[in-house]
């Protein structure tokens, strides 16, 4: 489906933000762990249903309760026997990671498939690291993609290693199985430069909150006390998404607007996309925040700058929108990870921005922005099934009047989006 966005004149309205996509699912996968749970508004995006999906074949009992506007989910871990030998995990490669070493605790044959864009994402380092602690697995090809298969083996503990230089998610994965182990674990983080080292933290924030201790030394460094239990999520209340806010954030800031962004804003736990409130107040973007709105009265004369995007590879494409109109230059850099995601976010981007007249170069690491006096519009833009991309190219529509291929793909993190995008004021059409 195509959604043709036409140039605002003004943005005005008031918005419910999502709720985190990554709290939602790191708080389902820790729920199956032990214990009993309660997970208060959870997103209602795919992935997120993929991860409900999966623990129910791990054997947690999972129900939804509604209280007139708020969702409360009730998950009993360990509530049925799990017989099954195989577990479809769609397009989320979170919870593909997340799930490889729960399933290694059971010592069986298993059969994990995916579909879509997980198909293109490695996974050698975890599985690389699973075979060093005991466990038969292997994925296809030399990157170890889906379909992966667990052939038996005992997981164990020790002195383990992992490259941390390419995802996250491949320590949060062992961060969140190693606990159960017989053993302790001394887990150490190796590669060049670590990445998103924020997304390590809000595992362990969740994991604390169900009674699991994590002791870390330095960055590299983890000590995991085995035979923990898992106690339970008791009321944990899921904070909105700030990668998805800074979608709707970046169209006030680019246009004439108004609007309102209303969720669960709290600092205490730890959001790598959170950086997006420090790099709009580096640019230029003055907005108002409390731990239950955001509000946003644009356009902002943004300038440029150099911003390292390390911790929150998810931001680049909207940055990215973002530089097009700053004031100079704009180097977003240490994004090489971002190769890695449901698309390449470095190269596709590049190639889709040039279609409107884009000066952007292209380095292993980074991409420099310099911006034009003026673009082209009515330009049909691929996200290359990648919802961020898509969401990033809806904010530039507001400026020149775009058609975005494949917005359905949106649905991965954000199913609201296009209601939302209408309800600040943004004119949208579907074909």
């Amino acid at each position: 489906m195509i959604l043709t966005v036409k140039p605002a004149f003004f943005l005005k309205g008031k918005v419910q933000l999502p709720a985190s996509k990554s709290y939602s699912i790191r708080g389902f996968m820790v729920a199956a762990c032990g214990g009993s749970s309660t997970i208060i508004n959870p997103s209602n995006c795919d992935d997120a249903k993929v991860s409900i999906r999966v623990i129910r074949s791990l054997g947690a009992q999972v129900k939804e309760v509604r209280r007139g506007p708020v969702s409360h989910w009730n998950i009993i871990a360990n509530k049925h026997q799990s017989q099954i030998s195989r577990i479809s995990v769609k397009e989320s490669g979170t919870v593909l990671r997340f799930l490889l070493p729960l399933l290694a605790l059971r010592g069986r044959k298993m059969l994990v498939v995916g579909e879509g864009t997980l198909r293109g994402r490695p996974n050698l380092f975890l599985t690389q690291t699973l075979r060093g602690m005991g466990v038969d697995i292997k994925g296809r090809g030399k990157d170890e993609g889906i379909p992966v298969y667990l052939k038996g083996g005992v997981l164990h503990g020790g002195n383990i290693t992992i490259d941390g230089s390419l995802s996250s998610q491949f320590v949060s994965a062992l961060l969140i199985a190693c606990p159960r182990l017989a053993q302790d674990t001394r887990l150490t983080l190796r590669g060049r430069r670590l990445v998103s080292t924020d997304y390590i933290t809000m595992t362990c924030q969740v994991l604390e909150k169900s009674g699991v201790k994590i002791g870390k030394k330095g960055l590299r460094f983890y000590q995991i006390k085995g035979k923990q239990e898992f106690k339970g999520l008791k009321n944990f209340a899921v904070p909105s998404d700030y990668g998805l806010a800074a979608f709707l954030m970046a169209a006030a800031a680019l246009n004439n607007s108004e609007v309102t962004l209303n969720g669960n804003l709290r600092d205490d736990l730890v959001q790598a996309d959170g950086h997006i409130i420090s790099f709009l107040d580096r640019m230029g973007v003055n907005l108002y925040k409390t731990s239950k709105s955001i509000q946003i009265k644009g356009p902002f004369e943004l300038a440029g700058g150099n911003f390292s995007l390390r911790n929150c590879p998810d931001l680049v494409p909207i940055m990215t929108v973002l530089a097009l109109f700053a004031r100079g230059r704009t180097r977003l850099y240490n994004i090489g990870h971002a190769r890695a995601k449901e698309s390449d976010r470095i190269t596709d981007l590049r190639i889709e921005l040039a279609k409107v007249g884009a000066k952007i170069t292209e380095k292993k690491d980074e991409l420099i922005i310099d911006p034009q006096d003026r673009y082209m519009s009515d330009r049909l833009l691929d996200p290359h099934k990648d919802h961020r991309l898509a969401m990033a190219f809806c904010v530039l529509g507001l400026k020149l009047g775009i058609h975005v291929k494949d917005i359905e793909c949106a649905r991965k993190s954000y199913p609201d989006f296009v209601r939302h995008f209408k309800a600040i004021g943004a004119v949208v059409r579907r074909k």
